[in-house]
């Protein structure tokens, strides 16, 4: 306390690497400091460029990076710049004096999470995925609570059960918004409107193999299609090309900022199975194909994706069965039977966790209160 003015307490929130990290920690932020909080972010570069708007009194940019035993030549260069970034977070502390430290996941938490440790400052977790990841798998015996996106939490370890909680994932306020909105009126003739998105980078595969399964679609069903789709720059302009000589209406981009306005003009979502696409799915109340990221790091999205499968929500793809007929015949099923794809936009809504940033702050304050601070 100075001059009479008592300090705000400080949350510093680790996160970074991609956009599923973000926007949770965004969201998060937003609430925080709607309670009165001081809000800082420490991440790395690729967090940084993510960051433009993110509501933090302080950015620090720290190294950091992702490492696996199946590289082991790649070893000592992660394991020095993680142990950079932690330096850094460390000498941060010093004279930030945190209350608390949130981290969402990846590499770039590491060094924040460490020095917290060092520091005995309380941490809290939250996991977006369906399968606790290796950097969250590392602090989970140090957090306070394990919070979570999805009920199922692979990977958490047994010692740790009983601070898990589920929140949900946090998502921004313009996704939150499109929830209020009705799902788009489908009749038996006209528009109809399909989203394709393949995440931060956009998906190559997407662009080879949506473009081919819409243009086989029967002709009565092809021209009502709109289509929506994000691909890489290269692949611009195959892709409008292809849908240009089926007589499909499309719209083709790399990026798109109003997602929020996509998502609430769509009728079906062809899409990957991130943490943050399944929770924006849910929240908006939108039935998707998802095609899980064979790649991603304990097959997290293909568990991200089967609680929409088990909610009669979406349709599971697999990369391998991902193909242009596999697509066809799901799509002619889908969109050719309005009353269903209704009856899917009810189940995903059903599954939305609407308040998740406000009970993350709760258990976030529930933390801070546990380790004998005054934040009041």
């Amino acid at each position: 306390m100075a001059d009479g003015v008592a300090r705000r307490p400080l949350v510093v929130i680790a996160a970074g690497g991609t956009g599923g990290h973000m926007f949770p920690a965004q969201a998060f932020a937003e609430e925080m400091r709607s309670r009165g909080w001081s809000v800082a972010l420490i991440t790395d570069s690729r967090g940084r460029a993510y960051a433009q708007t993110f509501p933090a009194d302080w950015i620090e940019e720290v190294s950091a990076a992702t490492f696996s035993l199946k590289a082991p030549h790649r070893l000592p260069g992660a394991l020095m710049k993680l142990r950079a970034g932690t330096l850094a977070a460390r000498k941060r502390f010093t004279t930030s004096k945190p209350d608390l430290v949130a981290g969402f996941g990846g590499y770039p938490s590491y060094p924040s999470l460490a020095a917290a440790v060092d520091f005995k400052t309380p941490i809290i977790i939250h996991e977006q995925n369906s399968v606790l990841g290796r950097v969250n798998r590392l602090f989970a015996s140090s957090a306070s609570f394990v919070a979570c996106g999805f009920e199922r939490l692979d990977r958490l370890p047994e010692s740790v059960r009983l601070r898990k909680r589920v929140v949900g994932n946090p998502v921004r306020a313009p996704i939150r918004a499109v929830r209020d909105l009705p799902y788009p009126e489908l009749g038996d003739d006209g528009d109809i409107n399909l989203l394709v998105t393949g995440g931060s980078q956009g998906a190559r595969l997407f662009g080879e193999v949506v473009p081919l399964a819409i243009a086989g679609l029967p002709d009565s069903l092809r021209r009502r299609v709109i289509v929506v789709q994000q691909v890489r720059d290269e692949q611009i302009s195959a892709v409008q090309e292809t849908y240009r000589q089926a007589g499909v209406r499309c719209e083709v981009s790399s990026f798109f900022r109003d997602m929020h306005e996509r998502l609430a003009r769509a009728h079906l979502v062809i899409a990957r199975a991130g943490a943050s696409t399944v929770t924006e799915l849910a929240i908006v109340g939108r039935p998707s194909i998802l095609v899980p990221l064979a790649i991603a790091m304990d097959d997290h999205q293909t568990a991200n994706a089967e609680g929409m499968l088990e909610g009669a929500a979406a349709d599971i793809l697999t990369e391998a069965k991902f193909t242009p007929a596999s697509l066809q015949s799901i799509l002619a099923e889908r969109l050719s039977n309005a009353g269903v794809l209704q009856a899917r936009a009810r189940a995903a809504l059903s599954m939305g966790r609407l308040n998740a940033a406000r009970d993350l702050a709760d258990l976030a304050e529930q933390a801070v209160g546990m380790a004998g601070k005054d934040y009041a």
